[in-house]
């Protein structure tokens, strides 16, 4: 029910249309597109004789990409005889929010409630398909332990968006996340772990350990490993969330190649920002950092390599206070941490934001012992203060925070879970 579309079906199909239509920008190479794809077409089925579903690859269709203001993959546009009637959506899109969207938007039945639960039961249960969760994964499924993995995107987590991972023990070069994450994942499954991806958890009981996944699936289990991750760290200043997808953006390998030839701006001096900032110089004219300290946070190697590359350059000791534009983003203003003065940068046609990542608990706030940045707190063998629940990865509490120390997580999780399932 799902129709791919281009540049010169537009106007008929999109703008000149009678009814409801619903478009989605994606890009190849975007892992928020393809865990997007299966929700879409899941409610391409349901209201397809309503309403319309097209597809449009961006990166072929760059101009009329431009046209419409859209610089981030996947965007959704929502129209109603060729007019946009509701906010566009964008990046990581759960099920639940877009339903919501479509019903009030078009005025729809709810066609997915109801639907009976089908039951599954199982010894192990990871919520969080990143290198913590995968790892667990990977333990758990060679120890014959019955295993599902539950995520609300596909495998590989904040890894599939790193362009490049230099510092993994035996890879012996860089090597690209998505790739290093794709292996692990075939390594899992090859191990018989069952996995629900693009899948969202509707509610979670961890005392008795009864998730319930989607519309239509009632999943019971003996332990659980929460490896939820984080989530992109925004800045909460004016106009970010306008511009969201508007020439903001916070994920490089989505959104890089759609800027190829122009002068954009960093924002952030750690680790990910100066690797993600090298990354977009295969595609941009040039690019600006924007950090707010004298000198890079990252890695000795990345922060040389970014000061000796000739299309960066770096503004130091400023911070941004605002993104400004009309329609799509325009300018931003930063303001100078020694002198106090703003000043206004217009010569960039786009934003990457890396200042980091917030924990993503949504699911088990108030229900576990957290610090006060609202990470999990754990014992040593990952232990949560409610038996038979364990986490792992970027969501614990922790002094450092890297693709090697998840997988050591994950790794500890797994052999307690496997202990205690023994022990139970």
């Amino acid at each position: 029910m799902v129709k791919e579309i281009n540049s010169s079906d537009y106007e008929e199909l999109v703008l000149n249309a009678n009814g409801g239509v619903v478009v989605d920008f994606y890009s190849t190479e975007c892992p928020p597109c393809e865990a997007l794809h299966s929700k879409y077409e899941f409610f391409a089925n349901l209201y397809g004789s309503e309403i319309k579903f097209y597809t449009i690859h961006r990166q072929g269709n760059k101009e009329l990409a431009v046209k419409n203001g859209v610089s981030s993959s996947p965007t959704l546009l929502f129209y109603k005889n060729g007019k946009e009637v509701a906010p566009r959506m964008n990046g990581a899109i759960k099920k639940s929010v877009l339903k919501k969207v479509l019903i009030e938007t078009y005025n729809l039945k709810d066609k997915s409630s109801g639907i009976e639960r089908k039951e599954y039961s199982y010894d192990l249960v990871i919520i969080g398909a990143g290198p913590a969760g995968l790892t667990a994964g990977l333990y758990a499924g060679q120890a014959k332990i019955k295993t599902l993995i539950i995520d609300q995107a596909l495998p590989g987590g904040q890894v599939n968006v790193t362009h490049s991972v230099a510092n993994y023990p035996g890879t012996g070069e860089k090597i690209n996340g998505y790739m290093l994450m794709h292996k692990l994942t075939e390594q899992v499954k090859e191990a018989n772990v069952d996995f629900f991806n693009a899948s969202e958890i509707i509610s979670l009981d961890l005392e008795n350990k009864v998730i319930l996944v989607d519309d239509d699936k009632k999943v019971t289990a003996k332990a659980i490993i929460l490896a939820t991750g984080a989530t992109p760290r925004k800045l909460g200043l004016p106009g970010e969330e306008t511009y969201a997808g508007k020439g903001i953006s916070y994920c490089a390998t989505c959104d890089g190649k759609f800027y190829e030839g122009k002068d954009i701006y960093v924002i952030g001096g750690g680790n990910s920002a100066v690797e993600e900032a090298l990354f977009l110089t295969t595609f941009v004219n040039s690019l600006t950092i924007i950090h707010q300290f004298d000198e890079f946070q990252a890695n000795k190697t990345a922060s040389d390599e970014a000061l000796e590359n000739p299309k960066i350059k770096v503004l130091w000791s400023h911070e941004p206070r605002g993104f400004y534009g009309n329609g799509t983003f325009k300018y931003l203003e930063v303001e100078n941490l020694k002198t106090k003065e703003t000043i206004k940068l217009e010569n960039g046609s786009g934003v990457f934001v890396f200042i980091g990542y917030v924990p993503q608990t949504e699911l088990f706030a108030g229900k576990l012992n957290m610090d006060k940045w609202g990470y999990i707190s754990a014992q040593e063998d990952m232990s949560t203060n409610i038996p038979g629940v364990y986490v792992a990865g970027d969501v614990r509490s922790k002094l450092y925070r890297q693709i090697t120390t998840a997988v050591s997580d994950g790794t500890i999780a797994s052999l307690s879970a496997q202990k205690y399932l023994k022990n139970k």
